[in-house]
């Protein structure tokens, strides 16, 4: 359901207008941690997915408030793209994600390679890999698997890494990030 204000525009539209007359300086790896704890009026997050051919752009949350039909197109976009399962993604996951975006000062979408995973669709690739692990934070909707073509895996870790928000993975020879909201840690792959 769409609500109108007393104008006549919805609440998507007035984001679309505000997001396209928004400049925003990205925040430097010294206030990472600032951007996370919500400085900044504005959070988006662009992805698209090689398996479906999907693309997303979207502006998630704004001055303090999560954007429910936004957070659900993540969900969607972000599902095991092998069953069709979506859950709801842990959103501090999403937030370290659009942060570290910011840091890397691009525009470039992540191109996602995994986000949920089914419990099934973890077993199957653990039980195929030992980079997998069993009890992995993509079955929570706590992780996601990223790749940019404008900046190297080490530039992503630590933009990543600068946020101090959860676990940084660096995947250099498949060229991926593995970014989540567990613990803070990181690892090579």
């Amino acid at each position: 359901m769409t609500k109108k204000n007393s104008s006549g525009l919805t609440r998507r539209g007035l984001l679309g207008a505000f997001a396209a007359t928004a400049v925003a300086a990205a925040p430097t790896y010294s206030n990472a941690a600032g951007f996370l704890r919500g400085a900044g009026d504005i959070r988006r997050i662009g992805m698209h997915s090689g398996r479906t051919g999907e693309r997303l752009e979207t502006i998630y949350w704004i001055e303090g408030e999560y954007i429910g039909e936004a957070v659900r197109e993540i969900n969607m976009h972000m599902r095991d793209w092998r069953t069709g399962e979506a859950v709801q993604m842990d959103l501090r996951t999403i937030d370290i994600m659009s942060a570290a975006l910011n840091l890397m000062d691009t525009t470039e979408p992540y191109l996602l390679l995994s986000g949920y995973r089914s419990p099934r669709t973890n077993q199957m690739l653990s039980s195929n890999n030992r980079g997998v692990a069993r009890n992995s934070l993509h079955m929570r909707g706590q992780a996601a698997d990223l790749r940019l073509t404008s900046r190297t895996t080490a530039q992503m870790a630590n933009a990543a890494l600068a946020c101090r928000a959860g676990g940084v993975g660096r995947y250099n020879r498949s060229n991926f990030v593995h970014m989540d909201c567990g613990d803070v840690r990181s690892w090579r792959g």
